[in-house]
């Protein structure tokens, strides 16, 4: 499964001849390679997976997503003991 999470440039360089930058995800710094989005600006929102920024998305697209993370995690999918969170209907799936 991939997981791209959005999040907001706040520092662009040039690392070895690439466009690199910061994207602040929920208050936490990551780096990530902004090749695949040439035209970025800083202040804009992009999702990143793996360390790369994959696609620019705007502002409304971020925080959804970003409440939807929210959602999932409340609700227990990515439970680190292991176990399979009931599902709504009363199963286990």
């Amino acid at each position: 499964m991939c997981l791209a999470i959005p999040g907001k440039l706040i520092e662009v360089s040039d690392e070895n001849g690439l466009k690199m930058g910061v994207v602040d995800i929920n208050g936490s710094a990551t780096k990530a390679c902004l090749e695949y989005v040439p035209d970025i600006t800083i202040g804009q929102y992009t999702i990143v997976h793996a360390g790369f920024a994959l696609k620019i998305i705007d502002e409304e697209e971020a925080a959804e997503s970003l409440r939807l993370w929210d959602e999932l995690i409340e609700r227990g999918a990515f439970n680190v003991d292991g176990d399979i969170p009931d599902s709504p209907d009363g199963g286990t799936s």
